[in-house]
């Protein structure tokens, strides 16, 4: 086989030709396609979705990286549609992907397959063309995997896509040990193929380690290993890679310090070396969607609300091809007015959320009947009839994946027959939302969390006077302190912050349905123990939290929080 050629014969290519393809030239080398496909890159990220998807469709049936690079863009646009014809073209688009990579790979006799078994593959043999398809093949079959959660939200298509992931885990693996062993000398793809091998190691070594200890202990059993200090030095090595995938690592470091760090941890990201990133690109890519979100996010995390403001309209603003991605600012918009209390304003994003975009019908609903309850001091009757309205919608849309309800629409729709049964009423549930997406972060910045912490108060005050014959009490107190507790922990208070916590947590028998309410509470009275010099008693604490309470809502996103903590303090501890 010539390893400068990515096209097979002609009979393979009659198979997958139409009357409708392009003509096929056999002069496309390897070269030549990652060239084209860096091109595509730099026409995605300065909004030219048409021009990139164009460059890659007519090879897309003989070249993996033109295969590869046009199943990425469908991928891209069933993700951020979930139109189910979308996401059938691009599941395949990622098998034709997929086939077209196989013909490429290093091939093996029966006995050399059995060979593997029990002596290490030969790595150093794989020419330059099988290295680049084992690659190639490793990034469409996560995709596609991924993509299966999506497809079919039966358990076995679930079981079927972990099982495609743990596959595509060790191609990675062996895609680094060919980086490792093969002679590159003289190879100028090599730094393509490297950025690749960053990212996918990467990756997987991030999200793992960060999984909860008992999820760890089943993916080390069936063949999977996470460890986070890898996982950032193989994405930082990778964002300093020029290459084809360096922008990869680039997107993959910003989105984990910016968005999944903020989430699940109670730390956050490296906000210097996103912000270097960041103006780098956007003196490379000034109109890019992407980049002008980030840097809107990145304003956000750091208490700068009108700046942050400001970027996400000029990100949704840079494009109108694919208008979902307009839905991803006006969901952080809506955030951005809601910490400035400004309901009004978040209504307007919300609103848009519940009329346009698919992700989650069920939490656009619920969040912007819960901005309406904010306003109920001024809602005219037919206003107050839409919450109605909209806390009736929120079951309908429910979505599933392995037959179980996602946790946060769960918990919408315990809070949306809450509504109901409290007499058409909720306690603050904006701000109930903001805890829980982990957005009292902010709060650092004391004009923002000031303005919080007194509604909070002035909430607690009407409570006491006219709120004390309600069944649910108990539940609504617990909430309100608990929210008042954690504010006052952001806002440099700690000891007025512990008296909230500790009163929470004497409450967990008297509280009926909000039971998440609890272990939530201790989580936040271990940060506090921590930072106040108590090292075993906030470890103790955290480990409370993860053993004795059960069953209550959102508890998975809790266990993120807790793994974070506990293997950060116990790290630190170690080397003390």
């Amino acid at each position: 086989m010539n390893t400068e050629r990515i096209y097979d014969s002609d009979d393979d290519q009659d198979d997958f030709q139409d009357a409708e393809d392009l003509p096929l030239s056999n002069n496309m080398s390897l070269h030549q396609a990652l060239d084209e496909s860096h091109k595509a890159l730099e026409y995605f990220f300065n909004n030219q979705f048409r021009e990139a998807k164009s460059l890659m469709a007519p090879y897309s049936k003989v070249s993996m990286y033109h295969s590869l690079g046009h199943s990425v863009f469908l991928y891209m646009e069933a993700m951020l549609t979930f139109e189910q014809t979308a996401i059938k073209e691009a599941s395949i688009a990622l098998k034709s992907s997929m086939n077209v990579c196989n013909k490429f790979r290093k091939k093996s006799t029966l006995t050399e397959s059995i060979g593997k078994v029990v002596r290490r593959s030969h790595y150093e043999l794989f020419t330059q063309l099988e290295a680049h398809a084992e690659l190639c093949h490793a990034e469409a079959m996560l995709l596609k995997s991924m993509l299966t959660f999506i497809e079919d939200e039966t358990l076995s298509s679930f079981i079927k896509a972990g099982l495609k992931i743990r596959s595509c885990f060790n191609s990675y693996k062996d895609c680094h040990q060919i980086l490792l062993n093969r002679n590159w000398e003289k190879d100028p793809t090599k730094k393509h193929y490297e950025g690749g091998v960053r990212v996918g190691i990467g990756v997987f070594n991030l999200m793992i380690s960060m999984l909860p200890a008992r999820v760890i202990k089943l993916l080390e059993f069936i063949g999977f290993s996470g460890n986070k200090q890898k996982g950032l030095t193989e994405l930082t090595i990778g964002c300093e890679t020029e290459g084809l995938r360096q922008i990869l690592c680039i997107m993959a470091v910003l989105g984990y310090n910016l968005i999944v760090l903020h989430v699940l941890s109670h730390r956050e990201g490296d906000i210097k070396l996103c912000k270097d990133i960041i103006d780098k690109r956007l003196l490379k890519h000034p109109k890019s969607v992407w980049f002008l979100f980030f840097k809107g996010r990145l304003e956000f995390l750091q208490g700068n609300l009108n700046e942050s403001k400001d970027w996400y309209v000029k990100s949704w603003k840079s494009q109108n091809i694919w208008p979902q991605f307009h839905h991803i600012c006006f969901w952080e918009l809506v955030w951005v007015h809601c910490l400035n209390l400004e309901w009004k304003e978040a209504l307007y994003y919300s609103a848009e959320l519940v009329e346009h975009s698919k992700w989650s019908r069920t939490m656009y609903s619920y969040q912007k009947a819960a901005i309406l309850c904010m306003m109920k001091d001024s809602l005219t009757s037919k206003e107050q009839g839409e919450i109605d309205r909209l806390m009736e919608d929120v079951p309908k849309y429910k979505q599933r994946i392995a037959g179980k309800s996602l946790p946060m629409e769960k918990f919408a729709l315990k809070k949306a027959e809450r509504y109901f049964s409290q007499n058409r009423n909720l306690i603050l549930p904006v701000v109930e939302l903001m805890f829980l997406w982990n957005l009292f972060k902010m709060f650092k910045n004391l004009s923002i969390g000031g303005k919080v912490l007194t509604l909070i108060e002035k909430t607690i005050l009407n409570l006491d006077s006219s709120g004390k014959q309600s069944k649910y009490y108990n539940d609504n107190k617990a909430l309100l302190l608990l929210l008042q507790g954690s504010c006052l922990r952001q806002m440099g208070s700690p000891l007025q912050a512990l008296d909230n916590l500790e009163t929470v947590i004497s409450m967990n028998k008297s509280i009926i349905e909000d039971t998440y309410i609890v272990p939530y509470a201790i989580v936040e009275l271990a940060l506090i123990e921590w930072y106040n010099g108590n090292r075993q008693k906030a470890i103790l604490a955290l480990e409370d939290a993860k053993k004795n309470y059960t069953g209550y809502s959102l508890e998975s996103r809790l266990h993120f929080r807790i793994h974070t903590a506990l293997t950060e303090f116990k790290s630190e501890i170690k080397h003390m």
